[in-house]
């Protein structure tokens, strides 16, 4: 039970409340927390949204945001109040048009009492008045906003979204977007998806975006500060759309070399993951300190570090394979995170073939070599690895090996299929690591249990018998380090969420 401050204008709700039939003992809070192991506070339970609109004001002098989220949902359950997941300063809320009480709690915790109570099944429009300092918040001990010279950013995993905007804030609750952000003349605002319009008056320029295919929260973004945009269209017809920081200094032509490949590279993907899944394309470089790289929806984040030794396409690869792996089937809970990380760096793997720099065989026979039995490396279960080990480079290395594995196993013919089929199955939907090899199965018509136990969940390393079988063990000798593995290991943190929670 939660003991509730009643808010100014609450009175109202509670003398409703009293007058419920007890009929509608049904009635109760949504849950603080859609239930993930990992993360027990994130998301919320009662309702599920289909649209965000956020109309927003930003100030990149003194970092202070000010915004309305209006949020379209459905109940899911009798509702007397629910959660949101936000951190700035709220100054009204409104339910169906009718304010309603609010409060906060926990780390990041908005529960809001609506005037009168909701019905399973029922549309329901909230509106969220809000402003503040995004930078000076901090939840569970980081921040997720990155305070530029020239602005601020709003990219990390497996959270951002509350430092800018109210939400249900966990992959399983889905939506579309429209953003509409304004800012000073001669700065800019970047965000997902494709711009729709801009309009200047009196000093200001509101810069309109629009996401039309359900996007999960954390892949929302936000930038603002002065970049230089690049236009273009891939040969295959989708519209790109890239923004470079102008302050990159040595980075900079890097930096351009490799992210305006995106189109080149989202075509060569649709080549193994089927079309790509969305009507923009593009990415963005602001001027952060941070060291790692994002796949924000159709707009992937890129560190200015990325390419601090030079271009680094592998990294532009990996962001791009997430749009099919990660953004439009996303995952359920994040344990399945391997959905995600595995997918991705095997694609990086795919692309050193086609480069010709060492082939994915070679890359597998690499890493298992690389790493003897007593390497911690291998206490880490890629298809359960743990909070603390989301984003450990088992996850991505062994990871990528577990899919090569596959690949062996059912052979080229299935495994394609199975890379194919996957996008195509649960678009812009959720699906588990037990939903991949059910799927695997099906395609390839083999048993893989076993396949998966051993590359994915034990915590050691597969010993000779079970790598022979997979084909990734070459026995006694060297393995020689392929030409690529550099550059892909220059990719390693790539989501450095350390950086902020440990």
């Amino acid at each position: 039970m939660h003991r509730r401050i009643i808010a100014p204008g609450a009175l109202a709700a509670a003398v409703t409340l009293l007058a419920i039939p007890a009929s509608a003992a049904s009635l109760s809070p949504g849950a603080p927390g859609v239930g993930d192991p990992y993360y027990p506070a994130y998301g919320n339970g009662g309702y599920d949204v289909s649209h965000y609109d956020l109309r927003l004001k930003y100030q990149p002098a003194t970092d202070e945001l000010e915004g309305t989220a209006t949020i379209v949902a459905r109940t899911t359950q009798d509702l007397s109040s629910f959660d949101l997941d936000f951190l700035l300063d709220v100054t009204e809320v409104r339910v169906n048009g009718a304010t309603a009480a609010y409060r906060t709690s926990g780390e990041q915790e908005l529960e809001i009492t609506p005037r009168k109570p909701l019905a399973e099944g029922a549309p329901v429009t909230v509106v969220v008045r809000y402003r503040g300092v995004p930078s000076s918040k901090k939840a569970f001990g980081f921040t997720s906003w990155h305070r530029t010279p020239d602005g601020g950013v709003a990219a990390n995993e497996p959270e951002a979204a509350a430092w800018w905007f109210p939400a249900n804030d966990h992959p399983l609750d889905k939506a579309t977007y429209d953003v509409s952000v304004l800012v000073p003349d001669g700065t800019q605002a970047i965000s997902n998806g494709r711009l729709q319009s801009t309009a200047s008056r009196l000093g200001w320029t509101r810069w309109n975006w629009r996401s039309n295919k359900p996007q999960a929260t954390y892949l929302a973004t936000l930038a603002v500060g002065k970049f230089d945009i690049t236009t273009g269209t891939s040969e295959s017809g989708i519209p790109v759309l890239n923004a470079y920081s102008e302050d990159l200094g040595d980075n900079a032509g890097a930096a351009r070399a490799s992210v305006e490949r995106t189109g080149e590279i989202a075509d060569w993907l649709a080549g193994y993951f089927g079309p790509y899944p969305y009507d923009a394309l593009g990415g963005y470089v602001p001027n952060t300190n941070t060291g790692y790289a994002l796949e924000t929806q159709t707009r992937p984040f890129y560190s200015p570090r990325q390419f601090a030794n030079g271009s680094n396409v592998s990294v532009v690869v990996h962001e791009l394979a997430h749009q099919w792996y990660g953004d439009s089937v996303s995952l359920k809970r994040w344990k399945d995170i391997w959905i995600n990380e595995g997918f991705a760096r095997y694609a990086q793997w795919l692309w050193s073939e086609h480069e010709g720099e060492g082939t994915a065989q070679e890359l597998a026979d690499h890493v298992y070599a690389s790493h003897p039995a007593d390497d911690p490396f291998w206490t880490v279960r890629p298809g359960d690895p743990g909070p603390e080990n989301q984003f450990d480079i088992a996850v991505y290395d062994r990871g990528a090996l577990a899919v090569q594995a596959l690949r062996n196993r059912v052979g080229d013919e299935a495994f394609f299929a199975i890379l194919k089929g996957w996008p195509r199955k649960y678009a812009h939907g959720n699906a588990s690591v037990a939903d991949f090899r059910r799927h695997a199965e099906e395609v390839s018509g083999r048993p893989l249990a076993a396949l998966f136990d051993t590359w994915l969940f034990q915590p050691s390393k597969p010993q000779a018998p079970a790598a022979r079988a997979a084909a990734v063990a070459k026995g006694p000798g060297a393995v020689k380090q392929p030409r690529s593995w550099r550059k892909i290991a220059a990719t390693n943190g790539i989501h450095g969420r350390s950086e902020h929670r440990h």
